[in-house]
């Protein structure tokens, strides 16, 4: 193909050359710039060509009929995510945070968390009106209310007691009392 191409690009150069190479007086103006004309388009016309044969030759070639080579899946793990229940705009419902890890995981945690909310509400507001709880009054455990629980519980000697479920009652007994 290659070949074929430089045939035609050599034609079109010595038909050029000949033109030019004949006696003046044999063809007028006008002929002379036909030929011209005519030679530019073959050349330009074998270049293009030629352009064109020498991408489809560097492209890949495909096979359809082939099928694809196999690719083996690489498993990939994806960690368990925690339902938080939500209201219709996004706010979370009940607890503030699923359990599993640190503050939330606390005995003071779960059992603040078994409380009805109400119940929940009272002891926040309780843990305020003692100038412990500082954060907003709305019934969610979190590090405010952690920490509010804990300043009560060291003022009454029982900072020992939030380490277990059955402290962590009587503490938050005694702020419902």
């Amino acid at each position: 193909m290659l070949l074929h191409s430089k045939t035609i690009a050599t034609a079109c150069v010595l038909s050029l050359t000949l033109g030019l190479a004949a006696p003046a007086q044999a063809l007028g103006k006008k002929e002379r710039n036909v030929l011209m004309g005519i030679a530019a388009v073959a050349v330009v016309g074998a270049i293009i060509n030629n352009d064109r044969k020498s991408k489809a030759e560097a492209a890949p070639q495909r096979h359809p009929h082939r099928a694809p080579a196999y690719q083996p899946h690489k498993p990939q793990y994806t960690p368990p995510k925690a339902h938080i229940p939500r209201h219709k705009t996004g706010r979370v419902i009940g607890n503030a945070a699923p359990y599993g890890s640190g503050l939330y995981d606390t005995a003071a945690a779960r059992v603040f968390n078994n409380y009805s909310y109400r119940e929940r509400v009272k002891i926040q507001r309780r843990l305020a009106r003692a100038g412990f709880y500082n954060s907003t009054i709305d019934g969610s455990f979190g590090p405010g209310t952690y920490q509010a629980v804990y300043q009560y519980a060291r003022r009454s000697g029982n900072q020992n007691a939030l380490g277990s479920v059955v402290g962590a009652r009587q503490i938050y007994r005694a702020l419902l009392g």
